[in-house]
């Protein structure tokens, strides 16, 4: 099991845990979850009350993803699409 630590050890990376995403440390909680709440219109306060985290692992996640913008967004995108696929699956099997 090989870890990346990342941004004084807020973020890290391993292959075994939700797939080698950056996770904040301790938590499971993903960058890109940051990401899409940030993108939806959260400030870094409102994300710390709609899930368990400091500012500062807020912050090391949002600077995390605007050093890996294209990287995050790409994985956000592919997910995406695969729902879509899902959902059209689903309704064509209706």
């Amino acid at each position: 099991m090989i870890a990346t630590k990342t941004l004084d050890g807020l973020i890290i990376q391993n292959s075994q845990l939700h797939g080698g995403r950056p996770v904040i440390a301790g938590t499971g909680i993903t960058v890109r979850t940051i990401a899409i709440m940030y993108k939806q219109g959260y400030n870094p306060e409102e994300i710390t009350s709609e899930l368990p985290l400091t500012l500062a692992q807020v912050y090391a996640a949002l600077t995390y993803y605007h050093l890996h913008t294209s990287e995050i967004e790409a994985d956000i995108q592919a997910d995406s699409e695969e729902v879509l696929i899902q959902a059209y699956n689903q309704n064509m099997n209706v």
